[in-house]
């Protein structure tokens, strides 16, 4: 009788196992090629903590990605399903919650203290030079260096900048400014983040007591935020600060830059596709101080109707994703 019923059994078994095969391939198929390696990662890790507890695994989670150390094989459907509940139960909403609490309910106040505090020493080490870095954040660097590289690239194509006044919202450390001021551009930086202001007035600084050869106009580092950006500019450009505005924020975000903008607006921001959400929500896993506000992905047809809005059509476009940094990079000009 035992014998019949593990007969009766494995075709059944065959073909769920088919069917898990086929879903897998069905997945990585339809993920952006730069994807498929970190969603094979990610189900792989959940698959990994299925036999503890939400908590633990969050734990485990967390100390893997400080480690840097994220590169297990693809699990199977049971590591798909444990991947759902660890998203599930750990309910980063509460999270995002309690950080709203903590700042009177205003969201750009949150997003202030993050990047004035924790969020500073954190975002200060990766877009620095200090090897006190881990895999995980020397790939976010070396991404968004990458996009950085790509807007300087355009801009020098395009004829250089020389002379040229430039608003650059959102400035974080400088990254962008300082080389801007450098080639000659007349820069207005400008972070919610004094901390961050103020690092980027001293990286430019010591670039210049260094060697570097100074703009015939000094660049401004300002502390604001987005909406009290004023006056007008050859060109505007906002990079990875998108990620903080929800998208009824953005359409108003990207009508005030482009106002400002007499030629060219430059923008970045992470893409709304199915596998950069499942990314995000992963990382929402890791629920640190030091690690992250709210974050929020965009739809690229969204971005450019917004863009088309304010009168700018897009021109150019690039995508950088490395292994745990992706974002979509947009050139627009005034038509």
């Amino acid at each position: 009788m035992a014998t019949s019923s593990a007969s009766a059994r494995a075709p059944a078994c065959r073909a769920a196992r088919t069917s898990q095969r086929n879903s897998r391939i069905a997945c990585n198929a339809a993920a952006p090629q730069p994807c498929r390696k970190q969603l094979a990662t990610a189900v792989s890790l959940a698959g990994t903590l299925s036999a503890g507890p939400a908590l633990a695994a969050t734990e485990t989670m967390g100390q893997l990605a400080d480690a840097g150390s994220l590169s297990l094989a693809l699990g199977g459907g049971a590591a798909i399903a444990a991947l759902g509940a660890a998203l599930v139960i750990t309910d980063p909403q509460k999270r995002r919650a309690q950080q709203m609490q903590e700042a009177g309910g205003n969201e750009l106040e949150a997003v202030k203290k993050y990047f004035d505090t924790a969020g500073f020493e954190r975002w200060n080490k990766i877009y620095g030079e200090t090897d006190e870095v881990n895999k995980v954040q020397l790939d976010i660097r070396n991404g968004h260096a990458q996009t950085v590289e790509k807007v300087l690239r355009w801009l020098d194509e395009e004829g250089g900048v020389q002379g040229t006044t430039i608003c650059d919202a959102g400035c974080g450390t400088g990254s962008l400014a300082i080389p801007l001021a450098l080639r000659g551009a007349t820069v207005s930086a400008s972070d919610i983040s004094s901390a961050m202001a103020g690092e980027a007035a001293r990286r430019y600084d010591a670039a210049v007591a260094a060697g570097a050869t100074p703009p015939k106009v000094a660049p401004k580092f300002e502390t604001m935020d987005l909406e009290s950006c004023s006056g007008r500019y050859h060109t505007v450009c906002c990079l990875d600060v998108m990620i903080h505005y929800p998208q009824d924020k953005v359409d108003g975000m990207v009508a005030h830059l482009a106002s400002l903008a007499e030629e060219r607006l430059i923008i970045s921001f992470a893409p709304n596709t199915l596998a950069y959400s499942i990314l995000k929500r992963i990382g929402e896993l890791f629920p640190g101080p030091s690690k992250a506000t709210r974050a929020y992905l965009h739809k690229e047809d969204d971005v450019e109707a917004a863009l088309a809005r304010a009168g700018f059509k897009v021109t150019k476009r690039e995508m950088t994703a490395t292994q745990f940094y992706f974002s979509r990079l947009l050139e627009a000009e005034r038509v």
